[in-house]
């Protein structure tokens, strides 16, 4: 089985260029790094002793900051090129993230929270260019393959990593983000060189006046908002259900670290090899509504008897990565499947406007509800609004 796994993955990465390699590496690394916000709810609940509603407040800030950054990333990647944008993303994010190792002030929090993601988020559509301008002709598809698959085991890598380092300091976990980030920074500058892409401005321009726009597609607004439900509730699980399983089910933070990255280890191992199975077997709208479903289970095992809490975590964490996977990969397929190469960039926006949308209203909305509520609640309310998505989901033409 194992063998069988690796000989696909060296048939799906075989040709693709060096730069693209190089660049999953600091990918790799990047995600590695990526430790303090799954731990932010912590830090404010445990570390500065504030209430679950002020946690939720500074995660909803980095969620704005997310979506201003993400418009200002495509932005200034249009009119400085990917190169800079990234090296400068990825050293002002990193420098913020370790002067916020040393702010206590809520107001100061609040302010860096915003420039922090707002200047990481602005790192992703110049990343996402750079992949296209270094991608080998024909390899295009395999190296974004590569990039997720660098993202999901950096994901695994830091969130484990971060809870040890929470175990004993969580001011660590900022200063080592933001270490990371700034040795990302440098690395680009060292490392990658800057290619011109095939096409001029004022072509991409005069192509992306005669097609389609994302915000005149019926079909895909109604995705877009059905996108921003499961992904409100998607958040829930990195944002809200660690203070959970503190609070209520005395987890400590290397074992909440460890939980969460079984999430990045499934993806990184499982995902391809399923999807290469299940693709074209069925319509892809079977795949998402029982993905949705299948997510919607691991939050009702959050309201069963903590006789064994680790493993009702554990098996939580597996119903919703495996939830995860027949969905997310969908959703990209509807997003290819409605636009062109001309419009593309377009209708990716808009899909990450929706995620950027609900990194604000999930976090927030899940803390004072079980703040004022209890947590039963929130699980009963997810769980209620998933399967409404799938409902609303499996109407959805393709």
């Amino acid at each position: 089985m194992f063998n069988r796994i690796l000989n696909t993955y060296k048939a799906s990465f075989a040709g693709l260029s060096r730069e693209t390699w190089v660049l999953s590496l600091l990918v790799l690394l990047n995600r590695c790094g990526f430790m303090a916000v799954p731990f932010m709810g912590l830090y404010i609940t445990q570390v500065l002793h504030r209430p679950e509603s002020d946690a939720g407040i500074i995660i909803s800030l980095f969620g704005f900051g997310a979506i201003a950054g993400a418009a200002a990333g495509g932005k200034f990647t249009d009119m400085f090129g990917y190169r800079p944008v990234q090296i400068v993303a990825a050293l002002v994010s990193g420098l913020f993230f370790l002067f916020f190792a040393f702010v206590e002030n809520f107001t100061w929090l609040c302010v860096l929270a915003v420039v922090i993601s707002f200047f990481s988020e602005a790192f992703r559509p110049a990343n996402y260019a750079a992949i296209s301008s270094y991608a080998a002709p024909g390899t295009e598809t395999r190296s974004y393959s590569l990039n997720r698959l660098a993202v999901n085991i950096g994901w695994a890598i830091g969130v484990s990593v971060g809870g040890i380092i929470a175990a004993f300091n969580y001011k660590l976990l900022f200063m080592v983000e933001g270490g990371v980030s700034i040795s990302v920074a440098i690395a680009i500058l060292l490392f990658l060189p800057y290619k011109k892409t095939t096409l001029s401005k004022e072509e991409k321009n005069q192509l992306t006046d005669t097609i389609r726009k994302p915000w005149q597609d019926i079909p895909f607004i109604k995705f877009l908002l059905l996108s921003a439900m499961f992904t409100t509730c998607f958040f829930m699980m990195f944002r809200v259900v660690p203070v959970f399983y503190k609070e209520v089910w005395h987890l400590n933070e290397a074992l909440i670290g460890f939980i969460l990255g079984i999430n990045g280890v499934m993806i990184a191992v499982l995902e391809m090899v399923m999807i290469s199975k299940i693709e074209n077997k069925k319509s892809p709208i079977f795949y998402i509504v029982v993905g949705v479903i299948t997510v919607s289970l691991s939050f009702v095992v959050l309201m069963l008897p903590k006789f064994i809490p680790l493993v009702l975590a554990v098996s939580s964490i597996v119903l919703f990565t495996f939830g995860e996977m027949l969905s997310l990969p969908f959703f990209n397929t509807f997003v290819v499947k409605r636009s062109n190469e001309y419009n593309r960039g377009l209708y990716a926006a808009g899909y990450t406007l929706s995620w950027s949308v609900a990194q604000v209203i999930g976090p927030t909305s899940g803390f004072y509800i079980a703040e004022k509520f209890g947590y039963n609640v929130l699980w009963i309310s997810v769980t209620g609004l998933l399967l409404l998505c799938a409902c609303f989901f499996s109407k959805l033409k393709f």
